[in-house]
């Protein structure tokens, strides 16, 4: 049996891939949860997972997904920031490769089937980077993208053998001015939504760099929908033969 694991921070990042998907949500702690969407077919399933933002986020939902019964193939998605100006905004991108920030380590992804010519670099960060963090880790890793997630997808990805893939679409620029997400990320991984707003509707500062943010984020997700289907489901047999809804909203 082929059991996909599909890991992302946000429910927001799997909503148009998921729909349709039957869902479950699974207490992993006192203040923690995983949140799960799964996709059965003749040869096996597709499994969806996000629990916050961050590795230890990240490594509960990849555990989670285990719980069930072995992994064989895993898949590190979501939005991701740039780091240069030669990306674009709301475009889902190949990964090449997943530096880990805190260490160093690099995990090469398994041979695209498929491989296009634009594949990026992405570094994994343990915070929400701004304008200067970003400059910082493209100076320091010559990366294109970063995340909070994909490392820790790739190193369990490693211990167990089998093969990690990455997908990663842009959510916003280089030089946005956006405020400091991290104050309001719990120590769970979760975004503080209610204390988030309070604080941006008095800041109009922000307001349209979070507008741009939520349209290139509502079209990233899309985009990465396509890209997985594309990927996992090349030739369409198992959309048609599951009847699966279609992609556009």
């Amino acid at each position: 049996m082929i059991r996909v694991a599909v890991i992302a921070a946000m429910a927001d990042e799997l909503k148009p891939l998921v729909r349709g998907w039957r869902h479950q949500r699974r207490a992993t702690g006192a203040n923690t949860f995983v949140d799960l969407w799964r996709w059965a077919f003749d040869e096996g399933e597709w499994i969806a997972a996000c629990s916050g933002a961050g590795a230890d986020a990240g490594a509960r939902a990849f555990a989670a997904i285990e719980q069930d019964g072995p992994i064989s193939l895993a898949l590190s998605i979501g939005w991701a920031g740039a780091l240069t100006e030669n990306v674009d905004l709301g475009r889902t991108y190949q990964v090449s490769a997943v530096i880990d920030s805190r260490t160093g380590e690099r995990y090469n992804v398994a041979a695209w089937p498929a491989a296009n010519s634009d594949q990026k670099l992405v570094v994994t960060n343990p915070v929400v980077a701004d304008e200067r963090e970003k400059r910082r880790l493209a100076a320091t890793y010559g990366a294109d993208l970063c995340d909070m997630e994909g490392a820790i997808v790739a190193r369990l990805a490693a211990m167990r053998g089998i093969p990690f893939y990455c997908f990663k679409a842009v959510s916003d620029g280089l030089e946005e001015r956006l405020p400091d997400f991290n104050r309001f990320i719990s120590t769970s991984g979760r975004i503080q939504l209610t204390r988030f707003i309070l604080y941006a509707l008095f800041r109009p500062v922000y307001w349209p760099a979070l507008l741009r943010m939520g349209e290139n984020s509502k079209k990233a997700s899309q985009s990465i929908a396509e890209s997985v289907f594309d990927f996992l489901d090349e030739r369409g047999h198992i959309r048609k033969q599951n009847g699966y809804p279609n992609l556009k909203p």
